[in-house]
């Protein structure tokens, strides 16, 4: 049913709330899972700080993205590991369809009401415009 599932990450304890679940997935159908961070660029300055802040953040993820992926392989279960610069929301629809996913699967962190309308939800743009199965689940810290 699901060969090619897309796991959008971005590094946080929360985020990784939905490994569990894809990893019984990624085994029960032999799917390769293909983990994604995207980089938004951050309001600076100039260019260079951008560019410097952006380099600065894909350093940081990509080891994170390699234990991730380590972790899985571990189990048996075939992984990729993506990271773009852009519009997080954009990323995630663009590399759906770009690679061919099933699935894309995500952790909500859950925000209702004007948490949700100050923070805004990644999970509810790519509800809003995606044209394949999503599977979100609700990612929730104590106290939040």
């Amino acid at each position: 049913m699901y060969h090619n599932i897309l796991v959008p990450l971005d590094g946080s304890a929360r985020a990784e709330k939905i490994l569990p679940h894809i990893e019984e997935l990624a085994l029960k159908f032999e799917a390769v899972v293909l983990f994604l961070n995207v980089i938004e660029p951050a309001d600076k300055i100039t260019p260079e700080a951008v560019v410097k802040d952006m380099r600065e953040q894909e350093q940081k993820i990509t080891p994170y993205l390699a234990k991730v992926q380590e972790n899985f392989q571990k189990k048996g279960i075939r992984t990729g590991g993506r990271i773009l610069h852009g519009p997080v929301v954009d990323g995630i629809i663009g590399t759906a369809r770009k690679e061919n996913v099933d699935l894309i699967a995500i952790a909500s962190h859950g925000r209702t009401g004007m948490g949700q309308l100050f923070y805004g939800s990644i999970a509810a743009g790519v509800l809003n415009k995606v044209d394949r199965p999503l599977l979100i689940i609700r990612s929730r810290q104590e106290g939040f």
